[in-house]
């Protein structure tokens, strides 16, 4: 659908989050940090997409909640969106996989056919009652045969190395709703590694996970990293994102900086980003 030297630009007509399936051809990781170790088989390698976010706006009645966004997202990097509640975060991930509108552009620009993207949302709540096991839901997340038919042969596979990479291959046939934040996070991990994605978006990942689970949400960093996914990551924990990203983006209605995190995470810049009326970019 599209070449190398080819944009695929997308508006407000246009989503870009919408039948992006097609498998990129393989090619080699992007040359970046040394990702952490890792004990899981390693993962498909195919440099993900360039983003280009163009003066992107969202009005919502009379409250700007976006003024004119404009950042890049390099291929192949963890891309960290920082910011306070109700800054735009996830209304800018929002637009960006074609479930606002908007106004400005959207741009994306893969190495060759278009790939897939991957989605994690903040965590969700089930009913303990519901009786949707965990393989029930990956089932409904990742395969077009009904769920109550059960995981399909053809992707039984994937999903139970997914799980197995997340630690709850051994919590397959318990209730979403019995699992703690923490496991039901890391099931969501799991659904947004199938199909195989070149292209991650992740809202606040780490919110609900333990020691342990950050250990392994680190760890898939690391992963992706070294497989050449493209990362926009949506987080609250600035030590984090001051080890793990590469870049930083601040976030509060309009852009204040973007920067390496060194250059992001100073005093200075996280205080007029959190400020309730932002002053202008430092």
């Amino acid at each position: 659908m599209t070449s190398k030297e080819t944009l695929v630009v997308q508006d407000a007509e246009s989503p870009v989050g919408a039948g992006l399936r097609a498998k990129a051809p393989a090619q080699s990781p992007a040359l970046l940090d040394v990702p952490p170790h890792s004990r899981a088989s390693p993962l498909p390698q195919g440099l993900g997409p360039t983003l280009d976010f163009a003066e992107v706006s969202l009005t919502l009645g009379r409250t700007t909640i976006l003024d004119k966004v404009t950042f890049q997202v390099q291929p192949g990097s963890v891309h960290a969106l920082v910011g306070p509640n109700g800054g735009g975060k996830s209304s800018l991930i929002k637009t960006l996989l074609g479930q606002m509108p908007h106004q400005g552009r959207l741009s994306l620009k893969w190495p060759g056919e278009p790939g897939t993207i991957g989605y994690v949302p903040q965590a969700l709540e089930f009913d303990r009652g519901l009786p949707m096991t965990v393989d029930d839901f990956m089932a409904a997340m990742c395969q077009r045969r009904p769920a109550f038919l059960g995981v399909s042969k053809h992707y039984a596979g994937a999903i139970g190395e997914a799980l197995e990479r997340v630690g709850m291959q051994d919590k397959r046939k318990r209730r979403m709703g019995a699992l703690s934040g923490g496991e039901r996070q890391r099931v969501l991990l799991a659904q947004g590694l199938i199909p195989a994605p070149q292209l991650l978006v992740l809202d606040e990942p780490m919110s609900a996970l333990d020691e342990a689970g950050i250990q392994v949400f680190e760890r898939l960093l690391g992963d992706w990293r070294a497989a050449g996914i493209t990362v926009l990551w949506i987080e609250h924990d600035l030590e984090a994102v001051g080890r793990l990203a590469n870049r930083v983006t601040g976030l509060n209605r309009r852009v204040l900086f973007n920067a390496t995190p060194q250059q992001a995470l100073t005093p200075e810049r996280l205080l007029t980003l959190f400020s309730t009326h932002p002053r202008s970019a430092v």
